[in-house]
């Protein structure tokens, strides 16, 4: 084993991969759960609860390195604080690494102001830290479509662009990151192409061989996601390979 990573949010779609890639690095996987669960081979699971700042404690001792991907939809901002309250309370100052959203910035949405502090108070923090901005996942795109497709007519926001990337991609970028040094802001990441959810819906009809009319409908408030807001910078180095039609093929067979 080479060293002990605490994982946040562990149990959930991007956790789920990031633990099984540091279990495949040869490294010990702490994961803190709000439920209570066996531990395995190489992951202890921990039980706590960073919103109600219970356990963390007993979490992040003697963990090198945070990966911290706990997400809650009522907000970030107060959980992050409570974790890096207990991390920073160590002998030793762990590497927390943190991932957030393309475009936090840029809209005025709830969550996304949540994720925009949490960021901050990571940085602010005064432990090593590293930020991984991400797109939406092929997964969070494809429960959506399944919802919409049971519709006989699919509404779709008209002009809403997004480029949506492989979880399991993103994973592996963060395990990168979590096993080298803290870096700061990184390059955001996302996926391998600029689709409109017209055109994601499309795609997955297409895959279920499901005929449904799309009927694009404008709304308002999302200017900024109509001129790429949720878009990666151009030349971006950490780029998505997988596309959302080989997502759908792998998941849907």
């Amino acid at each position: 084993m080479t060293s002990r990573l605490l994982v946040t949010g562990g149990t959930g779609t991007l956790g789920r991969l990031v633990v099984g890639r540091l279990r495949a690095a040869d490294c010990e996987a702490r994961v803190l759960s709000r439920r209570s669960r066996a531990s395995g081979a190489g992951v202890e699971y921990v039980t706590g609860d960073l919103a109600r700042d219970e356990g963390i404690a007993s979490a992040v001792k003697e963990a090198s390195v945070i990966v911290h991907l706990a997400s809650d939809k009522k907000g970030d901002a107060e959980a992050t604080r409570n974790l890096v309250r207990a991390a920073s309370a160590q002998d030793r100052a762990p590497h927390l690494v943190y991932v957030s959203i393309v475009g936090v910035d840029s809209l005025s949405f709830g969550y996304f102001r949540s994720k925009l502090a949490s960021e901050r108070i990571v940085a602010d923090s005064g432990l090593p830290w590293t930020v991984l901005r991400a797109t939406q996942f092929y997964d969070l795109i494809l429960t959506g479509a399944q919802k919409a497709a049971k519709l006989p007519v699919v509404p779709v926001p008209s002009g809403f662009l997004v480029q949506p990337v492989d979880a399991d991609e993103v994973a592996a970028r963060l395990v990168e990151l979590a096993l080298g040094r803290p870096a700061g802001r990184v390059p955001d990441m996302g996926g391998p192409r600029v689709s409109s959810a017209a055109e994601l819906v499309q795609g997955y009809l297409r895959a279920v061989q499901r005929r449904r009319r799309i009927l694009p409908l404008w709304m308002p408030g999302i200017g900024p996601v109509r001129a790429g807001a949720l878009l990666v910078s151009a030349g971006s180095p950490a780029a998505g390979r997988r596309t959302w039609e080989e997502f759908l093929a792998a998941r849907l067979r």
